[in-house]
């Protein structure tokens, strides 16, 4: 147990929109002053990041390397090289499942509401992703240059930026002398030390039916979690509920999975894997789990039926 002042510690939040999605910062701490001081660094780290990483604003070294695919080599910062770098090993050790050249994917085939009532032609699917190809990006180490082979092609961080933000924020916040909290970006969230009784942060695994509801609970301190799951934006074709995950080999939205959670110390990592096992599947996604150090997983698929990778040990709600 660690030792904390109870009588001192309070919990202090701060919630707001940044990188398109809303962020929550918590920390314990002595006073509000302190708090705010610091949770105002972590959120100067992160707005750092979205500079670096949307496309939003064509000034960011994002756009700049998808302005120039196929014509040129980019130099940028050490961070943005190896963020790219290990996306592109979550790519292999997935098959292709993770892929950040998803940007090109011509997103009129998907909208996912109540307007999407057919899918559309596997030719003109498979023709919507003929630009999605990891292994078509060149990374020279030496110049620390990134460069995509074919005209068209475009990188994108919305499956591991937000994981990656929350790892960054953590840091500047521990750094700052913060021993204990939470980042949480959007449901992905990374914690560190206690609750200021000393008992660890707990996290909720949300229900598929209602996603307000937690059919489960887990202790997460110093760890991370991400979840993806087909309850926010989907579509029901022919009976089958199609969630907005895409099989970059396909074209086509994936279906029999309702949420995956991905468990693991690093936020970016957890967020990275979770959308690609539920491309791969309930086997083959836990085949791959099964085989990372320290990384769990739960899954639970269409039917309402759950599985966990061989790590994991969950406590269900009692009614």
């Amino acid at each position: 147990m660690p030792l904390i002042d109870t009588e001192q510690q309070q919990i202090f939040k701060q919630s707001l929109k940044l990188m398109g999605n809303q962020f929550e910062i918590t920390v314990v701490a002595d006073d509000q002053a302190f708090a705010d001081q610091n949770i105002e660094k972590a959120i100067v780290e992160i707005k750092r990041i979205e500079q670096l990483l949307t496309t939003f604003k064509s000034d960011s070294q994002t756009n700049q390397i998808n302005e120039n695919a196929g014509v040129a080599a980019v130099k940028v910062d050490a961070e943005v090289f190896y963020l790219i770098q290990r996306s592109i090993r979550i790519s292999e050790i997935s098959q292709g499942a993770f892929d950040i050249t998803y940007g090109s994917l011509d997103k009129r085939f998907w909208n996912f509401d109540a307007n999407m009532v057919s899918l559309p032609d596997k030719d003109l699917a498979k023709q919507s992703v003929s630009l999605i190809n990891y292994k078509n990006v060149v990374l020279d180490a030496i110049n620390q240059t990134v460069f995509l082979k074919e005209k068209g092609m475009r990188i994108g961080f919305g499956g591991i930026g937000k994981g990656y933000a929350a790892d960054r924020a953590k840091r500047v916040l521990q750094e700052a002398g913060i021993s204990n909290g939470i980042v949480n970006a959007s449901g992905d969230l990374t914690t560190w030390g206690f609750q200021p009784n000393g008992k660890p942060w707990t996290v909720g695994i949300a229900s598929p039916q209602h996603k307000l509801t937690p059919f489960s609970f887990m202790d997460i301190s110093n760890m991370s979690i991400a979840t993806s799951g087909n309850y926010e934006k989907f579509a029901i074709i022919d009976g089958k509920k199609y969630s907005h995950a895409i099989d970059p080999n396909t074209g086509f939205p994936v279906f029999g999975i309702n949420s995956v959670s991905i468990i693991c110390p690093q936020a970016e990592l957890a967020d990275a894997l979770a959308t690609p096992v539920m491309v791969m599947g309930v086997t083959i996604g836990l085949n791959l789990i099964n085989q990372l150090s320290n990384v769990a997983c739960i899954i639970i698929d269409d039917q309402n039926r759950l599985y966990t990778s061989k790590n994991v040990n969950i406590n269900k709600v009692k009614n």
